[in-house]
C-alpha cells in the first residue's frame, strides 16, 4: 500500500529520533525502585505519629532537659514564647452588680478597687455586711447618685443599689510556673484550657488545680475564658494561690514546656490510653483540657504525647470539662503519693 504522506514506512517497534540534540532517553532508572519489595515496616516506637513514637520522643526529651539542668531541678532552661502576654483591652476591668454578687465577691476576698453605693439606698442586712467587708479590707466606697450608678452600670444592669469594681487579672508566664517548680525541687503539674469559655468552668478547674497540688492554669489569649469575677467566685479563694498564665498561642506554648522536659497529655474520650493505665503521672505534665462540645482542636491534638480517656458508663457520653480535670488531677495525684 502507497504513504500517502510520501515519507518511508518505519520498522515496527523501532524510535524514531528527532531533531538534532534532541534525542530521546531512556528513564534512567527511574523507575528501578517499583520493581524492588516493599521495605520492612518501622517499628511502633520508630514512626514519629503512633503514640508509641510520641511517648518515646517526649521520654527523649525529658532526658534532654533533664541533662540541661544538670541532672538537677535547681535551674530550668530559659525557654519563652514571646515574654509576658498584653492586656486583652485597654481596660479589662469589670463591674460586679447585685447585692447577692457584691457580697459573694467580697466574701470570696476577690480582688476590688472600688465599692459603688447609690446615694439613700434602703439598708438591709445584706448592704450592712457589704459596706463592713468593704471597710475590713480597705476597699473605697463611693456614694453616688442612682442615676450616675446606672450609666456606668448599663441601663439594663440590675445593680440594687450597689456595685463593685474588679481590676484586670494579672497574668503569669507559662515558663515561670514551671520554673518555680523546678527551682523547689517539685514536679510540675499544670492544666491547660483549649477553648473553655464559661468562667465557671475555669473556676472549679482553678479551685481542683489547687487542691491536688498543680503549680498553675494555662489559658490561651483568643477565644478562651479569662480570669473573670465569675471564674474567682467559683474558684472559692483559690485563684488567689493558684497562678493563670496567659499563651498567645496555645500550641506554641505546649511546644515551649516539651522542650522544658514536660510531657503534654490530652483529655478525650476516644483517648488510646485510658487513666487507669496512666503510666507518666511522675514525670513533669501539663494536662490539655479540651471544650465539651468540640473537645480539643486539631493543632493540640497533633502536639500531644498522649491522648487520655476517663473510662465512665456508656451510658453518659461525655463529662463537663471542670470535673475531668478534677478527675485527672485526683489520679495524678494518688500516683504521684503512692510511688
Amino acid at each position: 500500500m502507497k504513504n500517502v504522506s510520501g515519507s518511508k514506512k518505519g520498522r515496527p517497534g523501532a524510535v524514531r529520533a528527532g531533531r538534532k540534540g534532541n534525542k530521546q532517553v531512556g528513564s534512567g532508572g527511574q523507575g528501578a525502585q517499583a520493581l524492588e519489595g516493599r521495605k520492612p515496616t518501622p517499628k511502633a516506637e520508630d514512626r514519629p505519629y503512633h503514640p508509641a513514637g510520641k511517648r518515646k520522643a517526649a521520654k527523649e526529651r525529658f532526658e534532654a532537659a533533664r541533662t540541661r539542668r544538670g541532672g538537677s531541678s535547681a535551674s530550668a532552661p530559659q525557654t519563652r514564647t514571646g515574654g509576658r502576654p498584653p492586656a486583652r483591652k485597654t481596660d479589662d476591668s469589670e463591674l460586679v452588680t447585685g447585692r447577692n454578687s457584691v457580697l459573694e465577691a467580697l466574701r470570696t476576698k476577690t480582688p476590688s478597687t472600688t465599692l459603688y453605693v447609690a446615694a439613700r439606698i434602703e439598708v438591709d442586712d445584706r448592704v450592712k455586711e457589704i459596706l463592713t467587708l468593704a471597710n475590713h479590707r480597705g476597699v473605697p466606697i463611693m456614694e453616688i447618685m442612682r442615676p450616675e450608678l446606672d450609666r456606668i452600670t448599663g441601663h439594663d444592669s440590675v445593680h440594687q443599689g450597689v456595685a463593685l469594681k474588679v481590676p484586670a487579672y494579672e497574668y503569669a508566664v507559662s515558663e515561670d510556673l514551671v520554673e518555680r517548680a523546678f527551682s523547689r525541687d517539685q514536679v510540675p503539674l499544670l492544666v491547660a484550657l483549649d477553648g473553655i469559655t464559661d468562667p465557671r468552668n475555669l473556676g472549679a478547674i482553678i479551685r481542683s488545680t489547687a487542691a491536688f497540688g498543680g503549680h498553675g492554669v494555662i489559658v490561651p489569649q483568643r477565644r478562651s475564658v479569662g480570669v473573670t469575677a465569675s471564674a474567682w467566685k467559683t474558684s472559692a479563694g483559690a485563684a488567689a494561690r493558684t497562678p493563670v498564665a496567659m499563651a498567645p498561642n496555645l500550641t506554641q506554648t505546649l511546644k515551649s514546656l516539651k522542650s522544658m522536659g514536660l510531657f503534654v497529655l490530652g483529655l478525650d474520650g476516644d483517648g488510646h490510653v485510658e487513666l487507669d493505665a496512666l503510666a507518666l503521672a511522675d514525670r513533669p505534665i501539663v494536662i490539655v483540657v479540651g471544650s465539651e462540645g468540640k473537645g480539643l482542636s486539631r493543632l493540640v491534638t497533633e502536639t500531644c504525647d498522649a491522648i487520655v480517656s476517663i473510662p465512665i458508663s456508656s451510658a453518659t457520653e461525655s463529662l463537663n470539662a471542670g470535673i475531668a480535670a478534677s478527675v485527672t488531677l485526683w489520679e495524678v495525684a494518688r500516683r504521684r503519693r503512692s510511688a
